[in-house]
């Protein structure tokens, strides 16, 4: 993606536009397009519209609740992946069952996560060498759109400085530091360093140390980040996706517009733009539901939940389904105008990783098309040939209907070939997936899951072509008798 110049407001709003930076034909069409007045809606209008808006925000209002939550403390928690802003916090180890706080975590990588907010100056990030080690560092807009990624695929393994710059930001950078302009003032970054098992944590927390941020008017001096401010009044322990359900249409849409008076919407949202308007959900403004029209209360207070929903039942079908194995048909990570799917993968996996960098089949049936349960037992079989084509590696994670991690006797939330699988004679390799232990002599091979249902994701990290374009596909799942 290329950074994107923001919306015209309607006339009247032509301070805030111009501090987005608009050209004056964009300014000459906003106030065209507002000078006759559309006519006042009916419930039912105002129903369909605030069905796509509540759609086009979810993301925002997501990333918005999750921002509050992990940044709401004084100092770095590497336990819980909590910083204040613009610093990063490091995990030691990886997530296990308790960790609630941005669903289907994994458990390949140490995660190392950042919430910037470039709207005053630009913060300058330092990447180490991994020494040939996968690592990636992707950056999120406010609207979960990844605008750039970082690391062995992109940058390669040298080390660099990259200045995050905010969408009006205008200076000079120092010779060396290369430039990467945020569409918005706000967003994340989830950088994941490679980590061979438990034994490796200490090797891959000596790079994380050298993976940095400071501001612009930091850089050269001694690091010493300012202490964060923690808000008693934040929810810290509702997980975040829990929290924005429950949010009533007023506090949905009221959150919505406060988060777009610093993160404006890309260049191509001008139809979901104008369609908003109309509700007097306007870009850069706030809202006040109850100070609405009467018909426009009535269509939201029915739209935000029926958009919730749908969300989550049509969602699903934005994915393939070939022996139990789901894979979206759209892509991840950068959406364009499909926000239907930038919503559903913000909602079941925020923060997921661009195919390029990785792809997530997703286990939810068996192959007989029946729901996966810890009540039975099941084996997937790869043959020799079979094996997931990787440039990096690959994974097996179990998750809980709550899409979070399953506390088992073994520790194990993912098995993969970083492991010490055992091979069958001719180069195949059974994994075992089930509630009790499968035997002594095939546990290097058992991938625990809970006792009711399940579901898993298959990570391709660095995927081969076969992997991305669907040449190759994940064997079903067999039910054992």
């Amino acid at each position: 993606m290329i950074p994107f110049m923001a919306h015209a407001r309607r006339a009247g709003q032509t301070a805030a536009t111009l501090a987005w930076g608009l050209a004056p034909v964009c300014l000459a069409f906003s106030a065209s397009v507002a000078s006759a007045a559309p006519p006042p809606l009916t419930e039912d209008e105002a129903y369909a519209i605030g069905v796509e808006a509540y759609t086009y925000a979810y993301p925002m209002v997501l990333m918005e609740v999750s921002r509050r939550i992990t940044t709401n403390v004084a100092q770095p928690d590497g336990a819980k992946l909590r910083a204040p802003v613009n610093q990063f916090t490091h995990a030691s180890t990886y997530p296990d069952a308790k960790f609630k706080d941005v669903v289907r975590p994994n458990a390949d990588t140490l995660y190392s996560m950042l919430w910037f907010d470039v709207g005053q100056e630009p913060l300058v990030i330092s990447l180490p060498d991994t020494a040939g080690r996968y690592f990636v560092v992707p950056i999120m807009d406010q609207w979960t759109d990844v605008f750039a990624t970082l690391g062995t695929r992109t940058t390669g393994r040298a080390t660099g400085d990259y200045a995050l710059v905010g969408p009006r930001w205008q200076g000079a950078l120092p010779a060396g530091v290369r430039k990467i302009v945020s569409p918005t003032d706000k967003g994340w970054i989830v950088g994941r360093i490679q980590t061979n098992g438990p034994e490796d944590f200490p090797n891959v927390r000596k790079l994380q140390q050298q993976l940095k941020a400071v501001p612009l008017s930091g850089r050269g001096k001694p690091d010493a980040p300012p202490a964060g401010r923690v808000d008693p009044a934040v929810d810290m322990t509702t997980p975040p996706v829990a929290q924005v359900a429950g949010l009533a249409p007023q506090a949905f849409f009221g959150l919505f517009a406060e988060a777009l008076r610093h993160n404006p919407p890309h260049a191509a949202d001008y139809p979901a733009v104008l369609r908003m308007e109309r509700l007097g959900l306007v870009a850069g403004q706030g809202f006040d539901l109850a100070k609405a029209d009467p018909a426009v209360q009535r269509g939201l207070a029915r739209a935000a939940p029926d958009a919730l929903k749908r969300i989550v039942e049509r969602g699903r079908f934005r994915y393939v389904r070939k022996d139990g194995w789901s894979t979206p048909q759209a892509m991840i990570g950068t959406y364009g105008n499909d926000y239907m799917m930038r919503a559903f993968t913000a909602y079941a996996g925020l923060g997921a990783l661009p195919p390029e960098e990785a792809i997530y089949p997703g286990g939810v049936l068996d192959k007989d098309g029946q729901p996966l349960t810890g009540a039975a037992r099941y084996v997937l079989h790869f043959d020799k040939s079979q094996l997931p084509p990787v440039d990096a590696f690959w994974s097996l994670t179990m998750y809980g209907p709550d899409q979070f991690f399953v506390d088992n006797p073994i520790h194990r939330y993912a098995i993969g070939d970083r492991d010490k699988l055992a091979y069958n004679a001719d180069g195949s390799l059974d994994i075992h997936i089930q509630h009790a232990s499968p035997g002594k002599d095939k546990e290097a091979n058992w991938l625990p899951a809970p006792a009711g249902p399940f579901s898993m994701n298959l990570r391709l990290y660095l995927p081969r072509p076969e992997a991305a374009d669907g040449r190759w596909a994940a064997p079903g799942l067999v039910r054992q008798p």
